[in-house]
């Protein structure tokens, strides 16, 4: 193991040393676990004590297996790798446990996650489930799809060649392994021709109808967690779908089985776990781009096909000439509905019975801003307003905010005592704030109080369900040297841009991460491709 562990590294520090520019006196690399697999950065010093960032062009195996090997040998979940060299050909390695995060942008410093294995409940996993019929006609899909087909072909001036069919036994497989059925009518087409294969360029609009195997794939895929840490979801809030009701606020679900792809990360897919107002069957658009939710197209894959031969029929296409010519769409075939989020410099006097969430940023005057006109939207879930202070939050007292990010000019939090939906709070502070009255909010699940100013910040020892806390260091130390962290967290941030890691270990230390020693090793690159090691 050891052995293993040293030529690597050495086999990275050769890689470093012969592509490191000219005048070079040092370069580090540093390496971290991620949700991806390993994040690398690397920056070379240059004479003149400038310096400048490097990418390593080869040796990511060696770096992973160097990561694992040493995490095998001191049993460490997660290893941090920091890899220095120089001209002479000496070279060094200190490996530690890798318990924090350094954090940059609106939100810098430090994250510690305490607990790796918690994850926040959905929204959409306590909704009522629809109780109406599918709305597909398998019959009247596979006739749709044909006359489709023609139809392209017709513009084409080509047919498109379908694969040949699944059979009833990979179908009956398939959803044994999905746990569930396909919805009748998609499986009417899978009868009919596995996918659209290579010809067919875009059959489902600019997607790509995917094989019942690759279904069942990208289903488990999917299913696999997204959560890319806390500091990036701890506040996200899932909007609900237009029409209101349709599909569930979830980021992902295991009833949601994409059907195609244009291979950038979004599917289509039909819902077989519909919200109350919902069709099982019905087809949404998931993927990458769409955290906020699921955006609802349509209450069937039939419907779906009859909106793309109206599209022919209106002449709504550009035929586009590539390797091999393919239709594109210049209208959606989604439903049009309003906007449920606002961004601007403020909130208009009349605003949208539809609206879900205000995003305000702006460096216009700091005049307070009026909540009162928030009143009209029963559906507003996330409110977030920055550099534009609040004195009076009572307006949003009855409305069912989850996420909220505010300038609270005055500090009274007395009107979100007691609130059911409030689930994470960004708060910073003009005058010393109670947090007295955030006791009772029962759901109350992340704190960022590291632009606030409070009067008593041990209460937090009295929120049984917070899981995530952002405070400055001289916050924590108040909470750290009275022994009063609440005791549910999962993940904490330590909120100081210019704190060093030394700084934040110690940090996480006190949390109760364990830290450990670090795994050293040194050495010199011989002229000859021989290595000199030391431990």
């Amino acid at each position: 193991m050891a052995e293993l562990i040293e030529q690597g590294v050495a086999r990275v520090a050769g890689i470093i040393a012969a592509n490191a520019p000219v005048g070079w006196t040092e370069a580090v690399l540093v390496s971290t676990e991620g949700l991806f697999g390993l994040n690398v950065s690397g920056e070379c010093m240059l004479a003149g004590a400038s310096a400048r960032r490097f990418h390593l062009a080869r040796g990511f195996q060696d770096l992973s297996d160097v990561t694992a090997a040493v995490g095998t040998a001191r049993g460490w979940e997660r290893t941090r790798l920091e890899i220095r060299c120089r001209p002479s050909g000496e070279y060094s390695l200190v490996a530690s446990r890798d318990v924090v995060s350094r954090l940059h942008g609106e939100r810098p410093g430090f994250l510690a996650v305490l607990d790796h294995g918690y994850r926040l409940s959905s929204a959409g996993d306590a909704q009522e489930e629809g109780t109406a019929g599918p709305a597909g006609d398998p019959d009247l899909a596979l006739a749709r799809l044909r006359a489709y087909l023609k139809q392209r072909a017709d513009i084409l001036g080509r047919s498109e060649a379908l694969p040949p069919p699944v059979t009833e036994a990979a179908l009956a497989d398939a959803e044994r392994r999905l746990g569930r059925p396909l919805p009748a009518d998609l499986r009417a087409l899978y009868l009919f021709a596995d996918g659209s294969g290579d010809d067919a360029c875009g059959l489902f609009g600019n997607l790509s109808w995917i094989p019942l195997d690759r279904l069942v794939a990208a289903n488990a895929d999917l299913r696999e967690p997204v959560w890319s840490g806390w500091e990036n979801h701890w506040d996200a809030v899932v909007l609900d779908a237009d029409p209101p009701g349709t599909v569930r606020r979830c980021h992902e679900h295991p009833a949601w089985l994409p059907f195609a792809t244009a291979d950038d990360g979004n599917y289509l897919a039909v819902d077989m776990s519909p919200a109350h107002a919902g069709h099982p069957g019905q087809v949404i658009q998931i993927g990458r781009d769409y955290y906020d939710g699921p955006l609802h197209v349509c209450d069937s894959v039939t419907s779906l096909l009859a909106r793309y031969l109206d599209l022919l029929d209106r002449g709504a296409y550009e035929v586009e000439e590539d390797d091999v010519d393919y239709i594109d769409f210049v209208e959606s075939p989604c439903e049009s509905g309003s906007d449920p989020e606002l961004r601007s410099g403020g909130i208009p006097h009349a605003v949208s019975p539809g609206l879900q969430a205000v995003l305000i940023q702006t460096n216009a005057p700091a005049i307070p801003m009026d909540l009162t006109p928030l009143a009209a939207a029963p559906h507003l879930r996330k409110l977030e307003l920055k550099r534009r202070p609040v004195t009076d939050l009572t307006p949003i007292r009855d409305l069912p905010v989850e996420s909220l990010a505010i300038d609270l000019h005055g500090g009274d939090l007395t009107p979100l005592k007691g609130h059911r939906h409030l689930s994470s709070l960004d708060l910073a502070t003009t005058a010393t704030t109670d947090l007295t009255p955030l006791r009772t909010a029962p759901n109350l699940r992340g704190l960022d109080l590291s632009q606030a100013t409070v009067q008593d910040l041990t209460v937090l020892a009295e929120f049984p369900q917070l899981r995530y806390l952002a405070l400055t260091g001289s916050q924590w130390a108040v909470l750290l040297d009275e022994d009063k962290v609440p005791p549910s967290l999962a993940a904490a941030r330590l909120a100081e841009r210019d704190t060093s890691r030394a700084e934040a270990l110690s940090w996480a230390e006190r949390l109760g991460l364990p830290i450990g020693a670090s795994f050293v090793i040194s050495g010199t690159l011989a002229s000859e491709g021989e290595i000199d090691r030391t431990r």
